[in-house]
């Protein structure tokens, strides 16, 4: 897996990249953030999930607030 950092709308979103099955990963948290430009991305998705859960759509039981660990930016830029 390589974790990186990618550019939307001048907003930085994490990622990771899961070479054993080909797929990115996204910050749900971050795209949040550049999509509606909220200060509190977090307490968004929280408000989300229980909207959701109200209107009967099914969320994964899985879902939880996971921890990305990355290098600091000036390694990834010196890179």
């Amino acid at each position: 897996m390589k974790n990186g950092i990618k550019i939307f709308e001048e907003q930085k979103v994490r990622t990771v990249w899961d070479d054993e099955t080909e797929e990115w990963y996204f910050s749900i948290i971050d795209v949040i953030e550049a999509l509606t430009g909220t200060d509190r991305p977090r307490k968004y998705w929280n408000d989300l999930k229980k909207k959701l859960l109200k209107e009967g759509s099914e969320l994964s039981e899985k879902i939880g607030q996971l921890k990305f660990i990355f290098q600091p930016i000036s390694l990834l830029l010196s890179s």
